[in-house]
């Protein structure tokens, strides 16, 4: 069983007093304002045919490592059902247990700690109760909420998964996406934001590879 991350865009807004500058992802000071609201990143891994399904990726300790990193700065993390589901029945166990599954390698066990530790919010129409560190957002209410959430001080939220960032990027909500670019290909889909009604155009903010050759490019929207 092969599990992925994902992560990130967010708009920035001036708040109404000034305040001590916060530090942006890689721990310099943002340079527009003084104050800004806290940013929401998303991350996914895709194949270089551009499948997001998470049983097709490259599984290695640097790509954990990174995840893990990943979610370790932010202050929650924002999942919809399936893909809080999936990431619960994953690492919840082995995390509290110490307890691994046979799949699951003893270099997985930093980033199961790091997400089981990790504030979280649900996004779901259906669901009726949610624990893991864990609080539910109604899905009709997701604008407000996340809106809401933005506007707290702190580092930054970090979302994953594949239809709930649809959502919010239809909203305008996220302020960075990062793309770790497998070289894998997968010959199927899915595929991300398949039917998003207008073009989100970006530019590249920084590049990584790893030493399998996957590439994590990180953008923000144009302006």
């Amino acid at each position: 069983m092969k599990k992925s991350s994902g992560w990130m865009m967010y708009h920035e807004h001036v708040c109404a007093a000034p305040f001590k500058r916060r530090a942006n992802f890689d721990g310099q000071p943002h340079r527009r304002y003084p104050c800004v609201m806290r940013p929401l990143r998303y991350s996914i891994n895709i194949t270089l045919d551009g499948c997001c399904d998470h049983r097709v990726g490259v599984v290695d300790e640097d790509l954990h490592r990174h995840a893990a990193e990943n979610i370790a700065r932010a202050d929650a993390l924002l999942f919809g059902r399936v893909t809080y589901e999936m990431m619960e029945a994953a690492w919840r166990s082995p995390a509290q247990t110490g307890l691994r599954p046979d799949w699951m390698a003893d270099w997985m066990e930093p980033f199961a700690l790091t997400i089981d530790a990790a504030k979280k919010y649900v996004v779901s129409s259906t669901l009726q109760h949610v624990d893991w560190n864990a609080e539910l957002v109604r899905g009709d209410h997701l604008e407000n909420a996340v809106r809401q959430l933005k506007q707290q001080l702190g580092n930054g939220l970090f979302v994953g998964g594949v239809k709930l960032p649809q959502a919010l990027a239809e909203l305008g909500l996220i302020y960075e996406y990062e793309f770790v670019v497998h070289p894998r290909l997968a010959g199927h889909g899915p595929t991300l934001f398949a039917g998003l009604s207008k073009h989100v155009d970006l530019k590249l903010v920084s590049r990584l590879e790893f030493g399998s050759g996957a590439v994590a490019m990180r953008y923000e929207p144009r302006t």
